[in-house]
């Protein structure tokens, strides 16, 4: 769909310049999604890996993020190992409802309601990240992280349009549960794609 160098702004690696490589294409289907407009594959031109390789060899990063739409929804095994031959260290943002097919140096999983994750996904995510749009949330997220491994980083992040209601409870929330730490979309703040 789209591939751009910006500033990470989520999750353990907020704050690091990355390059994304958005894939088009989700099934998913969340009613808050900030990036509808990939959800149909088809209003994307297709483009070849070489294609999509030009653009990273033009970037100073060493970090690509793959994400979408819902990137697993493809065989990514090419493209990633064209990107370790390139020497990047390879993210993947996922809802952990397909399989994942690749190499990859740090998985972000993020569950979502509207279409399960597999469960043979969490144990390999090395982040846990859960949107919380309701308080009713927070049940749901304790029961993926259970099913992640010890060492995997959890994350709660308050749904965009909701932030400043949800995000007094997610304060709370972190502070009973210190396994839990908060992600705020910080590109968002700093008005960055």
């Amino acid at each position: 769909m789209e591939q751009f160098y910006t500033i990470q702004g989520e999750g353990l690696h907020r704050g690091k310049a990355a390059y994304f490589i958005r894939l088009g294409g989700c099934e998913v289907g969340c009613v808050w999604c900030d990036v509808k407009e990939s959800w149909e594959a088809g209003h994307h031109p297709m483009k070849t890996v070489d294609e999509i390789l030009v653009g990273v060899k033009e970037s100073p990063s060493s970090l690509v993020v793959i994400t979408g739409g819902e990137p697993t929804m493809y065989d990514l095994r090419e493209l990633t190992g064209r990107l370790k031959d390139m020497g990047k260290t390879v993210n993947l943002e996922t809802s952990g409802a397909y399989p994942l097919l690749g190499q990859f140096d740090w998985i972000c999983l993020s569950p979502k309601k509207f279409k399960a994750p597999l469960p043979e996904n969490l144990p390999l995510a090395q982040e846990l990240k859960v949107v919380i749009f309701n308080k009713t949330d927070f049940e749901w997220a304790e029961e993926h992280l259970r099913q992640t491994a010890a060492q995997c980083y959890a994350f709660l992040q308050p749904e965009w349009s909701r932030k400043e209601e949800m995000l007094p409870y997610l304060v709370d929330y972190a502070k009973k549960h210190p396994r839990w730490a908060i992600s705020l979309q910080e590109h968002k703040y700093m008005n960055v794609p």
